[in-house]
């Protein structure tokens, strides 16, 4: 078929994707045969798709897929003659981008709407979504989406692969399965990945992210911000100013070196991920 599709894909965080270098605001043409999972460009019409393929540790964007297009039969995943990297997007971005389809597309869950509600959603591909002042959203299933857009709410997906997304002033998201992600993206927010290959981002002013999990990784890119990462291999960016912790631990996970900076002091690069090799913060894709 032929066709023209807006979709998300992730890459490494030199812009590569399969050894492929790509770059923002270009196009690319594959020449050949497009099919889903062996040829083409690829990227998913869905962005949650994408953490199947790759963790939200490297580079986000928005692309548009055209030509000879093939679509993945078990997911959103397509593969297309051509693509174009329409605009690069932020872990918070990306993870917004999960939450508002999960919530457009009304799969199972609950949205609560006034001050003080709270919204769970059990189910597999269960959305909960809490919009009040201190409002509260828990989505426990896979590929669950918890999402609190008022003040001082708290979003909380603790199935494989969720999403929490807390989007307003003294918000908080938790995302403790494998593979999740927690954004927040308000003033004074705090973000939590406890899974393995979790991801924290905290876009606002004063805000935290820690990531826990083993290969976890955490991003603060916000004003007077911190992010964290304390198990085992995980990795943290801050933007300038920020502050940026580490810990490194053996192979039976004990701690044996912790770093603590601000990025833009001391040799630490802004908005570069780093983690701790014998004790010394080294950068990382």
């Amino acid at each position: 078929m032929t066709d023209t599709i807006t979709a998300y894909k992730l890459f490494n965080v030199d812009w590569t994707c399969n050894g492929f270098q790509f770059g923002v605001g270009k196009t690319y043409t594959h020449e050949g045969e497009v099919r889903a999972c062996k040829s083409g460009f690829h990227a998913c019409t869905d962005p949650h798709d994408c953490l199947s393929y790759y963790p939200l540790t490297g580079r986000a964007a928005l692309v548009e897929l055209s030509g000879k297009i093939d679509k993945h039969d078990d997911d959103s995943k397509v593969a297309a003659e051509r693509i174009k990297i329409v605009k690069a997007l932020s872990n918070g971005e990306f993870i917004s981008a999960i939450v508002k389809k999960a919530i457009a597309e009304r799969l199972e869950g609950e949205t609560a709407t006034g001050d003080l509600g709270v919204a769970s959603a059990t189910g597999d591909l269960g959305v909960a979504s809490a919009t009040g002042y201190l409002g509260v959203a828990s989505a426990t299933g896979y590929l669950g989406v918890a999402s609190a857009t008022g003040d001082r709410g708290a979003a909380s997906a603790t199935g494989y692969r969720g999403a929490a997304s807390a989007t307003g002033d003294r918000g908080a998201a938790s995302a403790t399965g494998y593979l999740g992600v927690a954004s927040a993206t308000g003033d004074l927010g705090a973000a939590s990945a406890t899974g393995y290959l979790g991801v924290a981002s905290a876009t606002g002013y004063l805000g935290a992210a820690s990531a826990t999990g083993d290969l976890g990784a955490a991003s603060a890119t916000g004003d007077r911000g911190a992010a964290m990462a304390s198990g085992y291999a995980g990795k943290a960016k801050a933007a300038d100013g920020n502050a940026l912790f580490l810990a490194e631990r053996d192979g039976d996970w004990n701690i044996i070196h912790v770093f603590a900076g601000i990025s833009g002091q001391g040799g630490i690069e802004p908005d570069t991920w780093y983690t701790l090799r014998d004790g010394k913060p080294v950068e990382v894709a």
